[in-house]
């Protein structure tokens, strides 16, 4: 699988790994031996962190089932914000649906480009500009080998997945959507999948289709193949949930839509960072994600494209970057992927999601997923014990998103109440206001894990929980 065991792609100017500290020695992989010391690092707010350790790996936090290979401690002594602490508690960070936090190679990746090699790319002539176009491009390959793509020259650097889902909407879906076509869009996406196909269907009059969930959370496969026709243009499917943990079976869904010579748009935002993706498997003819919820900076992501489709699609945008000449009278624009890239792009965000991807790669993404999945399995089975809490979707094989509702509790109120114990996490409607209605609601509260998080986290979540709810059985007897 694409992900699995890759080399860390060495920075084109130094020779070292993208995220090493400046100086130190070339070669040198991030998430290896060189973690500062737990608890040396200040808070934003000034408030020094908390100076208490991540305890070494111990029976304490194996779990079930979690094969040898990945302990979540090998994770967090790379994440400075981590060890510090929110209200008087060590934070718990359970709001990675919403963002990751990032490892310490990677903010010394954005530093290290800003204080030795910032330069604006591929149109200058001097060493920096040549350095930083070297830097640049190398994360495109290593984005195109961390989503098994055929190439680098298939990827195309965007804001995050909004960002792309709307590129291939206004550029795709301009040039290819017309009267009586139909988008489906399946229930459980993210706003970002569903708003800008009906923008774009309003504009060309096609229209958008939903393609309805079964109880569990789990799309409706004899709904989908029903809905399917000649008249479907493009599918839009999210691999994995933000709201139920649910993952998709993209591959066959996406064989069943390429039957009737549909296109399919894969919003992986959720997915990339809990297991590998192979997009040339999947068959997916766009694939997108951010990398913000991949442990790298905000404001930057990637929009992996067929090259047959992407060769066709017209620029969306115009500007510099994206073309070969300019005069009054024709424009001639840049081959792609640069042909899509107008103006100057996240360079530093580029640099910092190759630090991200050569940091998680040097983990075993196997065992990642298959602690992941113990620890998902725990939280499901500690907050069963919640007097009057409902988790949200049953599917199968759910990675650990998990939104729940709480007996007599808005879900605002219970996000307050954990803030206070140091416990982040997120609560409203997820920007999935469709998935949430599936269920008849309108908010709920989410808590959604990541490699780093620990059996001792979900415990302290289930502990204050239970607080909460002892409170209320106080204030009503």
């Amino acid at each position: 699988m694409a992900g699995l065991g890759t080399a860390p792609v060495a920075d084109p100017v130094t020779g070292s790994v993208p995220g090493s500290v400046p100086g130190s020695a070339p070669g040198s992989v991030p998430g290896s031996v060189t973690h500062p010391v737990p608890g040396s690092v200040t808070d934003p707010a000034g408030a020094q962190a908390s100076a208490d350790a991540p305890a070494p790996p111990s029976a304490a936090t194996v779990l079930p089932g979690q094969p040898a290979g990945f302990a979540p401690e090998l994770a967090r002594r790379d994440i400075p914000i981590l060890h510090r602490t929110v209200n008087g508690h060590p934070l718990v960070w359970l709001d990675n649906g919403a963002t990751t936090q990032k490892p310490r190679q990677v903010i010394e990746a954005l530093a290290g480009f800003y204080g030795s090699a910032n330069s604006n790319i591929h149109r200058g002539a001097h060493t920096m500009a040549r350095e930083a176009t070297e830097a640049y491009e190398a994360g495109r390959a290593a984005v195109a080998q961390f989503l098994g793509a055929p190439s680098p020259d298939d990827i195309v650097f965007v804001r995050g997945t909004t960002e792309a889902i709307n590129l291939v909407a206004q550029s795709w879906g301009r040039a290819n959507l017309g009267p009586g076509d139909d988008i489906l869009v399946s229930t459980l996406e993210h706003h970002s999948n569903i708003v800008p196909w009906q923008l774009i269907a309003k504009e060309t009059r096609a229209r958008v289709v939903p393609v309805p969930l079964q109880p569990d959370g789990q799309v409706d496969l004899d709904a989908y193949a029903d809905l399917l026709s000649m008249r479907t243009q493009l599918v839009a499917l999210s691999q994995v949930s933000n709201v139920l943990g649910t993952v998709v079976p993209v591959r066959e869904m996406t064989a069943l839509a390429h039957r009737y010579g549909a296109k399919v748009l894969v919003d992986g935002a959720q997915a990339v960072a809990h297991f590998p993706v192979d997009v040339t498997d999947l068959d997916a003819d766009f694939y997108a994600f951010s990398g913000h919820k991949l442990f790298a900076p905000t404001g930057i992501g990637a929009l992996y494209a067929k090259p047959d489709v992407l060769e066709k699609m017209p620029p969306w945008q115009g500007g510099g970057n994206m073309i070969e000449s300019v005069d009054f009278t024709r424009t001639t624009y840049a081959p792609v992927p640069h042909r899509m890239e107008a103006g100057t792009g996240h360079i530093s965000g580029v640099v910092g999601l190759l630090s991200a991807l050569n940091w998680l790669t040097s983990f075993d993404r196997n065992a990642i997923a298959a602690y992941e999945t113990a620890l998902t399995a725990h939280a499901q089975q500690a907050l069963s014990t919640v007097p009057g809490l409902e988790l949200l979707g049953s599917a199968p094989g759910r990675v650990g998103v998990l939104t729940f509702t709480l007996a007599g509790q808005d879900p605002s109120r219970i996000a307050d109440w954990l803030d206070r114990d140091g416990i982040a996490i997120r609560a409203g409607h997820h920007c999935a206001q469709p998935a949430l209605a599936h269920y008849g609601l309108t908010s709920a509260a989410r808590a959604s894990l990541a490699l780093y998080n620990t059996p001792e986290e979900v415990d302290k979540l289930v502990a204050s929980l239970q607080q909460l709810q002892q409170l209320q059985g106080r204030q009503g007897a």
